[in-house]
Formats: structure tokens, C-alpha cells, sequence
């Protein structure tokens, strides 16, 4: 039973009993102690005032109008966002629904309101309180209400993606103290400090256009959302147009003032990116973000930029760099030991990659947090994250305390001996050998055999020359080259 119905049945029957009474009271004093906020952060408080006006990093008098082309990759056959099933396009999420609050990107994790007028959390952020702003519309003009948000948090958690399903279960109780307040209570036995948050990005859904359909299943249906774009066309696969709100009513909103100020954003869909590159040559995409080094050296002689009509801009930034490289599928049984994991890095030769396909333009990276103060990389650990670590000290290799993680390296050349002897004896202390020409695991005679699974063409080099090198160990490895349908298919079913 739900706080919302609990309170119910108390006005009803309000004398029904002392301990009912008592356990209400409780709660409604809990709940008074804290302050409605226009922000909060996961950490202190909100950098911005009450009064702000505009995120920093944006022009408050930005001129709207004009349209955006951009080229994808891949395809589409959904416009449901929110579920595993079926590939969706490019900006659904972020332009069609918004959120109760919206993050400031000039901090760490600070939101500040935007279908929520207001806030509240207690020190032990164990609940939250959000006010719906009473202007807050869907596109079609049905205001947004708390029966919206808990129709949001109730459908994503019993029907949405997994990180969904997993976050929104956290919620325990849902009580509606006035019309416009709702407050979700999360389970103090597990206490996270992040919920507020992630409660407050949860994307509203319209409950009288979602409840019309199944919800569990992909769709081409244009849809009602409460962002700053609409839907205007699709075609199937190749191209989604988004049409600006003109009644857009955050527009004016501190957390929305010089944004979203395109009139049409049009997305053409083309098989690779290749291909969406010679679309930018020739006009039909207004900016392309480059991601082959080569190609940034050698690629931009063509009549456009001759003219001067291309402007290139190399654009430095202390974020994470994330992830390229190639992922270990640790479901399959030959990757569980990380001897074997550890051993078959040595056959990736980056420093000769680098010279040879990428023009020195890439660095090494060595974990999730590269090229931030987060990185790990070179530095031994501080000292309160090494106590955290030391009762798993067993399981870790010794320079995560002493010099951080490293990876092998080679002197560019493309003569790795010393690497693939070092992984030769790697390999062997973990119980794999090589008989006639086929290195084969000791105990159960299963050969080292595997497929590299890629999306983009221009990575078949990367794989392949890892592929050759680990050819010198005696494993056998193909390399397969799939559409962007394919590839996020096998991704989700962990088939690579």
C-alpha cells in the first residue's frame, strides 16, 4: 500500500485509530523539516542563486531560427526511447522529453528546475518533494501533472530499460501531499544519496497518450513529448525531422534561456561514416565530427574547404575522453581469467598503430577517466581509495597502489618479440599452450578462438593487426564487420 492511499483512507477514517494517527504524524513532520529549493546538487549546494537568469556557458540573446543538418550512421525503426527493443534516432531523448530538473554543465552533478518549480530533500535524502510547475505543458497541450510523473516513474520502472528498471525500484513509496506536489520515498535499509537526483532527469511521459498504447513495444507513432521539439516527419530509417515548440512553455525557463534555438533540426541517416562524410562535402550536413585522425590530416582537400567555405576547429576539453579500443567479453569462459586478458594485450601494438594509421594523433589511454583529474593513469592511488582497496588487495595487481595502471608498449617499430614472449609466459602460468600451431587451454583442450565484432569499417586495421599479432601466439581470430541494427542487437544479447 502506498502513502498516497494510506492518506486517503486517513481522511476518511481519521479515527479509526492511535496508531495510525501516530504513523502519519511521523511522517508529515519528517517531511516539514525540509525547504523547497529551485536546486540541488550531489555534493553541498547549488553553485547558481535563486535568481539566475542563464547557465554561463550559454548566449542568453541567441537569435532562433535557421536549421541544422546532421549526418547519423546506422538506422532507426523506433521512436520509443525509453525500451531495449528496436534502434531509435538521434536527439529523441534529449529534445522531445524533459525531465523535472535540468543538469548546469559548468558543475559536477547540480539540476535546477524545470517541469519541477521547486525541490525539497532532508538531510538524509531520503525522500524527495517535487512541485510541478503549473505552466508545464505537453506538446499537444495537455498540462503535465503529478499523475504524469508517477505514471513515468511506474511505466519506466515495470516496462523501461534496465538502468530504468533499477533506479526507479529504488522508490518505495509515492504520496501525493497536494495536487501539485509529489514525493517519493526510497528505502532507508539501502540508502543512495543519488536518488533525488536521478528522479529529478527521469523523463515525463504523457499518461493519456502512452496509456493508449503498448508501451513494451516499438513504434513509428510520432510522439507526444514535453521538451522543446516535436516530431515533424520521419522516413523510416533515413531521416527524422525535429520542428521547434513555438509554444514551448520553458523556453523562457533560467535552465533553458539561449538554448534549443534552431527552428528545424533535420538528421539524414547513410551506412557509415564514410559515407555521411561526403554528404558534409557537399553540403547536406551543416557539421561533421571528425574521428579519424587520418583523415583530419589528409581528408580536407575538396572544393568547399578550398573555397573557405569549411571551418576546422580542433577543440581542447579537461572531460573524460572515453573509451576506443577493444572490450573483453568477460561472459565468454576463455576471457574469465584476467592472466588471459592481461596476456593478449600484449599483442596490441598501439605506439606502431599510431605512426603508422592514426598519425600520432592519439594518446594511450589507460582507464574510463582519461584526460581528467580522475585518471588513475601514471599516479599512485591516494590514500583513502587505497584503504578502500586494500581488503581486495588479493584480486589487484600491485602497481594499482604503487604507480597506477599501465599498459604494455613497444618501441613503433612492428617487431614485438619481447611483448608476445612476456604474453607467451603469461599464458602459460594461466594454463594455455600451443599444440600444432593452435594454442589450446591445458585442462579442457578448448582452442583460443574468437570473433572481433566492429560497426565502423574504418577499425577493421585496428583489429586486424591485433589480429595478426595474436596469430604469433596461436590464436585464431576473426574479424566481422556488422550494421548498426546488428551490432546493438548482439551487444544486447552479449553475443561477441
Amino acid at each position: 500500500m502506498t502513502k498516497l492511499n494510506l492518506l486517503t483512507r486517513y481522511m476518511k477514517f481519521k479515527f479509526c485509530g492511535f496508531g495510525l494517527v501516530f504513523i502519519l504524524w511521523l511522517g508529515v513532520t519528517a517531511l516539514a523539516r525540509a525547504e523547497a529549493q529551485h536546486g540541488i546538487a550531489m555534493h553541498g549546494d547549488p553553485a547558481l542563486p535563486r535568481d539566475f537568469t542563464a547557465f554561463g556557458y550559454v548566449n542568453p540573446d541567441a537569435p532562433k531560427g535557421g536549421e541544422l543538418k546532421l549526418a547519423e550512421y546506422g538506422s532507426f525503426d523506433s521512436l520509443n526511447p525509453f525500451i531495449v527493443r528496436g534502434q531509435t534516432p538521434r536527439g529523441l531523448r534529449d529534445w522531445v522529453f524533459d525531465s523535472l530538473m535540468r543538469r548546469n554543465n559548468d558543475e559536477p552533478f547540480s539540476l535546477y528546475g524545470l517541469i519541477a518549480r521547486s525541490v525539497e530533500i532532508p538531510p538524509d535524502r531520503s525522500w524527495v518533494r517535487f512541485t510541478i510547475d503549473p505552466r508545464a505543458r505537453f506538446s499537444d497541450g495537455h498540462p503535465i501533472t503529478v499523475e504524469d510523473v508517477i505514471f513515468s516513474l511506474e511505466t519506466l520502472r515495470d516496462k523501461g530499460r534496465p538502468n530504468h528498471r533499477s533506479y526507479y525500484s529504488k522508490v518505495m513509496e509515492i504520496e501525493q501531499p497536494a495536487p501539485d506536489q509529489v514525493v517519493f520515498h526510497f528505502d532507508t535499509e539501502l540508502p543512495d544519496r543519488e536518488m533525488p537526483l536521478i528522479l529529478a532527469l527521469m523523463p515525463i511521459l504523457p499518461k493519456h497518450w502512452y496509456e493508449l498504447r503498448d508501451f513494451s513495444e516499438t513504434s513509428l507513432d510520432l510522439p507526444v513529448g514535453s521538451g522543446p521539439y516535436q516530431v515533424a516527419e520521419i522516413t523510416a530509417g533515413r531521416q527524422i525531422v525535429y520542428q521547434r515548440n513555438a509554444d514551448y512553455w520553458a523556453r523562457d525557463l533560467p535552465a533553458n534561456r539561449g538554448q534549443y534555438n534552431f527552428d528545424t533540426i533535420r538528421i539524414d541517416y547513410y551506412r557509415d561514416t564514410s559515407a555521411g562524410f561526403e554528404a558534409f562535402k557537399t553540403g547536406l550536413a551543416s557539421l561533421h565530427e571528425e574521428r579519424d585522425p587520418a583523415r583530419w590530416a589528409t581528408g580536407y582537400d575538396f572544393p568547399a574547404a578550398r573555397k573557405g567555405k569549411i571551418e576546422k576547429h580542433a577543440l581542447p576539453h579537461g572531460r573524460p575522453s572515453g573509451l576506443r579500443g577493444l572490450v573483453f567479453n568477460t561472459r565468454r569462459q576463455i576471457f574469465t581469467d584476467p592472466r588471459v586478458r592481461k596476456a593478449l594485450s600484449h599483442a596490441l601494438d598501439f605506439e606502431w598503430l599510431n605512426a603508422n594509421y592514426y598519425h600520432n594523433a592519439y594518446q594511450r589511454i589507460g582507464g574510463y577517466f582519461e584526460n581528467s583529474d580522475l585518471s588513475a593513469v601514471g599516479r599512485p592511488l591516494p590514500e583513502a581509495a587505497a584503504d578502500l582497496l586494500r581488503p581486495y588487495a588479493g584480486s589487484l595487481p600491485e602497481t594499482v597502489f604503487t604507480q597506477g595502471t599501465s599498459l604494455p608498449a613497444t618501441d613503433g617499430s612492428g617487431r614485438i618479440r619481447a611483448n608476445l614472449r612476456k604474453a607467451k609466459q603469461i599464458l602459460n602460468g594461466a594454463g594455455w599452450a600451443v599444440e600444432n600451431g593452435q594454442l589450446r587451454n591445458r585442462a579442457n583442450g578448448a582452442a583460443m578462438t574468437f570473433e572481433i565484432l566492429l560497426v565502423r569499417p574504418e577499425d577493421e586495421k585496428l583489429a586486424l593487426s591485433f589480429a595478426r599479432n595474436a596469430k604469433l601466439l596461436g590464436a585464431k581470430i576473426s574479424v566481422r564487420t556488422v550494421d548498426s541494427t546488428q551490432y546493438e542487437e548482439r551487444l544486447r544479447n552479449f553475443d561477441f
